[in-house]
Formats: C-alpha cells, sequence, structure tokens
C-alpha cells in the first residue's frame, strides 16, 4: 500500500474514534442534563417509573460505541500494514 492509502486508513481510524468517543459523552451530558431538569419538576412520575423510556440515549451511546470500535480496528489494520507492508 501507498503512503497516502495507508495515512488515509490511519486518519479514518483516528476520526471515527475521536467520533465515538464524543458521542458517549454526549449521551451522558445530556442524560444528565434531562434527568436533571425532571428532578426539579412538579410532576416527577416520568422520572420515578421511567415509563416512557426514553430511547435515544441508549442510541447514542451505542452508536458511539460502535464508531470507537470500528476505529481501533481502521487504525489498527492501518498500522499493521504500515509496519509490515
Amino acid at each position: 500500500m501507498s503512503l497516502g492509502d495507508l495515512s488515509a486508513l490511519l486518519s479514518t481510524g483516528g476520526l471515527f474514534l475521536l467520533l465515538g468517543l464524543a458521542a458517549i459523552i454526549w449521551d451522558r451530558i445530556e442524560r444528565k442534563r434531562y434527568y436533571d431538569s425532571l428532578a426539579g419538576r412538579h410532576d416527577t412520575r416520568e422520572f420515578l417509573e421511567g415509563w416512557p423510556t426514553r430511547p435515544q440515549f441508549g442510541a447514542i451511546k451505542i452508536g458511539g460505541w460502535i464508531a470507537v470500535v470500528v476505529g481501533i480496528l481502521m487504525a489498527a489494520i492501518g498500522g499493521g500494514f504500515w509496519l509490515w507492508g
């Protein structure tokens, strides 16, 4: 592989890794902000019972973990090609 191909693979892997970590952090911030706003309200039924469920928090976190895994794999493959190829 040429150096341009390797650098593209490594930089794409790093980008996926950064985006995944940003999504995981964003999930934690959004969840905390949501539950903090509910705790101050008079009607906290949704806060106490957890109904209706909020799927967006899990979706952001799962997408972030998938991006982290893809980024690590791409960086590892690019690093392997760079070292041995």
